[in-house]
C-alpha cells in the first residue's frame, strides 16, 4: 500500500457526512487534509477532531465550490501552507428537488452549480501544477444515480451522469501523464442528504471513505477508474 505520510489532500464537503469522514481516514494514514465548505463553524469541529488524532494536520478554508474564484482561492492558500496538493477529491454535492414536472428551476440550477460546475472548478484549480509535475490523483464521487434514473431522480441523476462523464473523460485525456482519476459512486449513504429517505437500507460515510483510501493508496502504476458501492 502507497504511503500517504506527509501527502496533502483537499476534500470539498467535508464539513459532515462522506467529506468529513474521508478527511478523517486521510488524515489517519498522515496526510494532511483541508477541509473544504462552505459552514466554516461546521469544518472548525472536524478539524478540532482531526488535529486531535495527532497525525497528519489540519487546515479549514471556506469555499463555496459553485464559485470559481473561491476554489482557486482555495487551492493557493493550500499550496502557501503545504505546497504541492497530491490528491483532490471532489465530494460537495446537493440533492434537491429533481423532477422536471416539480419545476423547481431554481433548485435545478444550485444542483448544477455544484455537482457539475464545482467539480470541474476545482479539476481546473489542481490540474496544471499535476500535470507539471507529472503525479497527482483527482477523485469524483459521484453516485448510483448517475448509473440509473428513478422518476423523481431527473435532474440530479443529469448531474451524476456528467461527473462519471468527466472522470471517464479525464481519465483518457491524462493517460500516461502521472495524474490519476478515480470515479466512486455510492450507493445510499446515511448523511444529511438522504434523511427523506429513512425506510431504505443505508451504507456509512466510513464506507466511501474506505474506497477513497483504496483508490489513492495503490501504486503509482495502477489507477483505479471506477468503484460502485451499494448496500446489500
Amino acid at each position: 500500500m502507497k504511503s500517504l505520510q506527509g501527502k496533502t489532500a483537499i476534500i470539498t464537503g467535508a464539513s459532515s457526512g462522506i467529506g468529513a469522514a474521508i478527511a478523517k481516514v486521510l488524515s489517519g494514514e498522515g496526510a494532511n487534509v483541508v477541509l473544504a465548505a462552505r459552514r466554516i463553524d461546521k469544518l472548525k469541529e472536524v478539524e478540532q477532531v482531526i488535529s486531535s488524532q495527532g497525525n497528519g494536520k489540519a487546515l479549514a478554508v471556506r469555499t463555496d465550490i459553485s464559485n470559481r474564484e473561491d476554489v482557486e482561492n482555495l487551492v493557493k492558500k493550500v499550496e502557501e501552507a503545504f505546497g504541492s496538493i497530491d490528491v483532490f477529491v471532489n465530494n460537495a454535492g446537493q440533492m434537491l428537488s429533481a423532477a422536471v414536472q416539480s419545476g423547481k428551476v431554481e433548485e435545478w440550477e444550485s444542483m448544477i452549480d455544484v455537482n457539475i460546475k464545482g467539480v470541474l472548478y476545482g479539476i481546473n484549480a489542481v490540474l496544471p501544477s499535476m500535470l507539471e509535475r507529472s503525479s497527482g490523483h483527482i477523485v469524483n464521487i459521484a453516485s448510483v444515480s448517475g448509473l440509473e434514473v428513478t422518476k423523481t431522480s431527473t435532474v440530479y441523476s443529469a448531474t451524476k451522469f456528467a461527473v462519471r462523464a468527466i472522470s471517464t473523460g479525464l481519465e483518457k485525456e491524462l493517460a500516461r501523464t502521472g495524474v490519476r482519476v478515480t470515479n466512486i459512486s455510492p450507493g445510499m449513504v446515511d448523511t444529511r442528504l438522504s434523511k427523506s429517505a429513512s425506510d431504505r437500507k443505508k451504507l456509512k460515510a466510513e464506507d466511501i471513505a474506505k474506497a477513497v483510501m483504496y483508490a489513492v493508496t495503490q501504486p503509482d502504476y495502477v489507477n483505479v477508474n471506477e468503484i460502485t458501492v451499494r448496500p446489500v
